[in-house]
């Protein structure tokens, strides 16, 4: 799918042609035009696919989702879990548990020098034990996040299993976590930053290397 960036010097709108259709989004242009050190690694489509992706993965190596569960940690990897409950139930017919975690700092895309991330607040209202749980996040960086996710799990219950989705893994592990289903590995510098953008909340899909602001 090619993209074609047309403007209009009357009226300083930006539109977008795919394959010919043109169509205007005032975040996305917002976002791209207003910070120019933003690269575009996936777009509204492949977002799409990749999801799509990552739910057959899941079906094909647990056998069918059997006893299992998915967890989003908000707010952008609650978004991704509730696409990946619709993908699975669009392929199996069956639509999953969904619960949330909600843990602030302190996220691993937000430089800061908190210590660690904590958890504000959960929505499981469902048991996880003896359960295959899928937690789900946007973007797996050190691992500090998704170590206090999995604390908040186990509080819960035992489960039978835990296994990982991200969209995407940027690296720089602090921790020897690994996801178990990645939709893109991205290598980046630890002065860049993922941003991910979800229609949900910001009104459309993508992913975007920021580059640091040269002095």
């Amino acid at each position: 799918m090619s993209e074609r960036v047309v403007w209009s010097s009357k009226s300083k709108i930006r539109a977008f042609q795919l394959d010919g259709a043109s169509f205007f989004n005032r975040e996305r242009w917002l976002d791209i035009m207003t910070d120019k050190h933003l690269i575009e690694v996936m777009d509204s489509p492949s977002v799409d696919r990749t999801i799509t992706r990552i739910a057959h993965e899941i079906i094909e190596r647990n056998k069918g989702v059997e006893d299992m569960v998915i967890i989003g940690i908000r707010t952008r990897g609650a978004i991704l879990a509730e696409r990946l409950v619709r993908a699975i139930e669009n392929i199996e017919g069956v639509s999953l548990p969904l619960g949330l975690l909600d843990i602030t700092l302190y996220r691993d895309d937000i430089h800061t020098r908190l210590e660690q991330p904590v958890v504000q607040k959960t929505e499981i209202i469902f048991r996880v034990s003896d359960k295959v749980v899928i937690l789900v996040d946007d973007v797996l960086f050190t691992g500090r996040t998704v170590r206090a996710a999995l604390d908040a799990i186990i509080d819960f219950g035992r489960p039978k299993s835990i296994q990982l989705a991200v969209l995407v893994d940027r690296g720089h592990r602090e921790l020897p976590i690994r996801a178990d289903y990645v939709g893109k590995n991205i290598p980046t510098s630890l002065t860049e930053k993922v941003v991910v953008r979800m229609k949900e909340k910001d009104g459309y899909d993508g992913v975007y290397i920021e580059k640091p602001v040269e002095e």
